[in-house]
């Protein structure tokens, strides 16, 4: 089939995991010999040997399509770059400090929209959904609220159904301080979609009771993780003396980023050489920094800031331990990238992953003294770390990207054919 896929991110350009998420499923439904086209605002600076991604902007350049010597699983498609600043993880004030960041930047006459992410998203979705005029596709494949727009749009203009794939909901990012802007759209995106993907049971329950949508229009497809996504660069490096407790992904309300160093203050007073590391960004670092320091913590605890690449890779060869307090996840599928550097994980039992993972420990993320007896235990009995992560590595081989993009291919010919006259 050819699918018509909007995102907005892809690796290297990653700001959470999604981008993971993108890379392993197209990755897998090329191989069924899917053609896809995926449209990724600011894509020349992304790359992949399997599919060439283009911005959502200009028409084609002439000759493009698949090249000799090229893989012909995929078409190639070349447009002209038109950098766009699609953010989701900041709040109002540090958009628009990224906004005025990057003015100028970018070139003379570039076509910076504004500060506002609402009105980028909108948009964005009235050019990259132009794009329904100029490729042939059988389906449309969008991914989240800020592609909604854009989806929309290309489904009215082509008349082609339109799959819409949840892997985070305004619930999950803001708690009941929604944004409502953001929560209209996705609950149109989630009103006009042909067919919903979850990512979790979770996820479809949030669907069908926070937005009213029938459950026999939504499936699951869970996410994965392979081996041959993790670039091996690192061999393990765990020195068996020290102990390292990792905490990575966004540090927000979602994440849960505050039960995680109340966790480490009550460990450190057990175990007092262990070292805390909270990898990442987000708009409660700054809460986070003044917390370890009223706490008395500042030197068994580092913050590294955002890592992408080979950077993560090198954090989890070094990690004794990862611990997900996520408050609402959807699904979490840095668990998984932590399973394969064998390294234990400690996760919420408010995330999708918990559905799947059976080798992992599961705590409720408010539950801070569990937390840290999970910690404590895990870390002074090196015989049960072991264990942990030599049945998590067989349970991964099982988790495997392949199987979702079968699940998802039957969604796609499904859907296909309900919309197909007679």
């Amino acid at each position: 089939m050819r699918i018509l896929m909007f995102g907005w991110e892809f690796p290297p350009r990653v700001s959470g995991g999604l981008g993971t998420a993108c890379f392993g499923m197209t990755k897998a439904l090329a191989a069924l010999g899917h053609d896809i086209t995926f449209l990724l605002p600011q894509a020349e600076a992304a790359a992949s040997p399997f599919l060439e991604l283009v911005p959502a902007f200009g028409p084609p350049s002439p000759g493009d399509g698949p090249e000799e010597g090229e893989s012909q699983i995929l078409r190639r498609l070349t447009l002209r770059p038109l950098p766009a600043l699609l953010t989701p993880y900041l709040d109002a004030g540090r958009y628009g400090e990224l906004y005025r960041s990057r003015q100028g930047k970018f070139g003379e006459g570039a076509p910076i929209y504004g500060p506002d992410l609402v009105a980028e998203v909108l948009r964005y979705g009235r050019a990259a959904g132009a794009a329904a005029r100029r490729y042939a596709f059988d389906i449309i494949h969008a991914h989240d609220w800020m592609t909604v727009p854009a989806a929309l749009m290309a489904r009215r203009i082509s008349k082609k159904p339109l799959v819409l794939h949840v892997h985070s909901l305004e619930y999950d990012r803001s708690g009941e301080n929604v944004n409502q802007e953001i929560l209209w759209i996705e609950r149109e995106g989630l009103r006009q979609a042909d067919r919903i993907i979850a990512v979790s049971r979770r996820t479809e329950r949030m669907i069908v009771e926070r937005y009213g949508i029938e459950p026999g229009r939504i499936s699951v497809v869970y996410n994965a993780v392979s081996r041959g996504e993790a670039q091996g660069l690192y061999r393990a490096e765990r020195s068996g003396k020290r102990k390292l407790v990792l905490f990575l992904g966004r540090i927000t309300f979602q994440k849960g980023p505050d039960y995680f160093v109340e966790a480490a203050a009550r460990v450190l007073k057990v175990l007092p050489d262990v070292t805390f590391v909270m990898a990442g960004d987000g708009n409660m670092i700054g809460q986070m920094i003044e917390r370890v320091g009223e706490l008395g913590i500042g030197e068994r605890f580092h913050f590294t800031g955002f890592l992408q690449g080979e950077e993560i890779e090198r954090i989890f060869s070094l990690s004794d331990l990862y611990v997900m307090p996520s408050v609402s996840e959807p699904f979490g599928i840095s668990p998984l990238e932590a399973m394969l550097y064998d390294v234990p994980v400690i996760l919420s039992r408010q995330s999708g992953a918990a559905e799947i993972l059976f080798h992992a420990i599961k705590v409720d993320f408010w539950d801070v003294d569990q937390i840290a007896a999970k910690i404590i235990a895990i870390l002074k009995h090196p015989a049960l770390a072991e264990e942990m992560a030599g049945r998590a590595k067989e349970e991964l081989r099982k988790i495997r990207w392949e199987t979702a993009a079968e699940r998802i291919s039957a969604i796609y010919r499904a859907t296909a054919l309900r919309r197909t006259p007679p």
